[in-house]
């Protein structure tokens, strides 16, 4: 008789959705499989006190299903915190799609996941993300009205890339003030690293201010047209958290500040488009504070976006969207000295101010 021996480590994988490290109380999880289209997704519903639950849709190749899952449920939660902090009547929600955007997202299987999503009748309402186009909202939409970030050309607000990547400009300029004691950039080195949508339009404002900007990613064909676009510098050593810098924008994929990263950083300010930038929220964030780096929370300075789909059910217009983005820089301030005087992280001090909105809604009713 053989008899196996399973480690602490898969046993973990082996809890249900309740027991995941990352599930916080999520009102609903939706496993979305469709076998003629090849549709894998997982719709994440976190909270829906403030209102609908409203976050994009993900399409990326994960190594796993139980990675999938941990994504979309750190990601919902952060979509609570972001609509909550940005005074937006909404939930938190988010939806991924495993596969490869490029080569497996196919107009089928985009309109079965729009069924999935209408199956909801509103509680989830849906916008772009990673992997995803405004083309792709339009096609959405074509299924269910439960869907943001349309084009222009459909009464949409577009592309919400360009104004998520204003806020963290705000945002960014707002650490700088609190760190330097001002908010203009000329001649500050940043390192965005990730230059898609957002990392490039974030550039763009960095260049016209006239910061030394370095560009990471791994499509280094993308890498030589921003930065011949720009006349920003590609880096190419082997350790960029090592390196001398003022500002350090993570733009891609989440977790970079973390075990490994955290002791070799210089930077003095982290400001980027990345959600989850902190591996573990408590105890990097404390980490930050012990080594006197000023972090402005991703879920306030990334809310740029959600705010400009959020136009699209309040009907607002364009000149209310950049009011709203440029007061970003009036609230991370704000987050920041209320860390400061309570000696406690900006994110528990951001996730504070959040939840004491969330809980005055829950006891209105």
């Amino acid at each position: 008789m053989i008899t196996e021996v399973i480690s602490s480590k898969e046993l973990k994988k082996m809890d249900p959705v309740f027991g995941q490290a990352s599930f916080d109380n999520h009102e609903q999880i939706v496993f979305c499989n469709d076998k003629d289209t090849g549709l894998r997704a997982i719709i994440g519903i976190h909270n829906t006190v403030l209102g609908p639950a409203l976050g994009g849709t993900r399409m990326w190749q994960y190594a796993s299903e139980w990675d999938a899952l941990n994504d979309v449920l750190r990601l919902s939660r952060g979509m609570t915190y972001k609509s909550a902090i940005t005074g937006l009547n909404l939930g938190g929600g988010k939806a991924v799609i495993l596969g490869d955007a490029k080569t497996q997202k196919t107009p089928e299987l985009m309109l079965r996941f729009a069924h999935f999503v209408h199956s909801l009748g509103g509680k989830y309402i849906t916008a772009e993300d990673v992997g995803m186009e405004t083309a792709d909202m339009d096609l959405v939409r074509s299924i269910t009205p439960y869907v943001t970030g349309i084009s222009e050309s459909n009464g949409g607000a577009g592309n919400p890339s360009p104004i998520t990547a204003y806020g963290v400009f705000m945002g960014m300029k707002a650490a700088a003030k609190y760190s330097f004691g001002s908010d203009v950039l000329e001649d500050k080195v940043v390192y965005v690293q990730g230059i898609g949508n957002v990392g490039e339009a974030l550039v763009e404002h960095l260049t016209n201010e006239g910061a030394k900007v370095y560009i990471d990613d791994i499509n280094r064909e993308r890498l030589e047209w921003v930065r011949d676009k720009y006349h920003a510098t590609i880096y190419e050593g082997p350790n960029m958290y090592s390196e001398a810098m003022d500002i350090y924008a993570p733009c891609a994929l989440g977790a970079t500040i973390n075990d490994t990263t955290i002791g070799q950083l210089k930077a003095k300010v982290i400001a980027g488009a990345a959600n989850n930038q902190l591996a573990d929220e408590k105890k990097h964030g404390k980490l930050l504070l012990e080594r006197g780096i000023v972090y402005a929370p991703d879920f306030l300075i990334n809310a740029g976006g959600i705010i400009n789909v959020y136009a699209e059910l309040e009907n607002y217009g364009k000149k209310e969207i950049i009011r709203k983005t440029e007061n970003i820089y009036n609230t991370t301030l704000e987050i920041l000295a209320k860390a400061e005087a309570q000696h406690i992280t900006t994110h528990q001090a951001a996730f504070e101010i959040a939840q004491a909105r969330i809980d005055a809604r829950k006891n209105e009713g």
